[in-house]
């Protein structure tokens, strides 16, 4: 009994904390869409991506000492949380109209490869981060390596217009 024990505790089945988490958001987000469909899978995973948005924002307010961001530290700010958590954004290009953002890694890993609804975690979150800070935001993930681009590309307006694609973003209690 004990060598099988043992064998089972050495045995090489690629499973840690994270593998499985990642595991469990990518079916969680494939269930949702298999059952509910893409846009009400979108509308569960918005109210996290809210929540978590509203979380780090105020982190990253406090942690700095701010009481707002500027354009400049909302780019840094996004791309950091990215970092942090494994992803690998970039800035492409930050003007007063629009931040644009590039990404070679998901955080979600391959996990994340036909599962769509996942993207709008990264949706809300730079929504919300924009819009609490510039007071609006819109967001457009013009590519993703959810939908097998092999790379993201996302578009963060600042300015409100009546033409564009994306999510739209409010400061809260506007």
């Amino acid at each position: 009994m004990e060598k099988v024990l043992e064998r089972i505790q050495t045995a090489s089945i690629g499973l840690d904390k994270d593998r499985f988490l990642r595991q469990l958001l990518g079916y969680l987000a494939e269930s949702l869409q298999e059952v509910t469909g893409m846009d009400q899978a979108e509308g569960f995973i918005s109210l996290v991506g809210q929540k978590i948005g509203d979380e780090l924002n105020a982190h990253y307010l406090q942690s700095l000492k701010l009481t707002s961001l500027d354009r400049h530290q909302i780019a840094a700010v996004l791309v950091d949380l990215k970092r942090r958590i494994d992803g690998d954004f970039y800035l492409i290009h930050a003007d007063e109209r629009q931040l644009v953002l590039g990404n070679r890694r998901c955080p979600f890993g391959d996990k994340v490869i036909g599962r769509p609804a996942l993207c709008m975690m990264t949706s809300n979150v730079f929504g919300v981060i924009a819009a609490e800070n510039a007071g609006y935001g819109r967001v457009d993930i013009q590519k993703a390596i959810a939908n097998g681009d092999g790379h993201c590309h996302v578009v963060i307006s600042l300015e409100a217009s009546e033409t564009g694609a994306g999510r739209e973003y409010f400061r809260s209690g506007e």
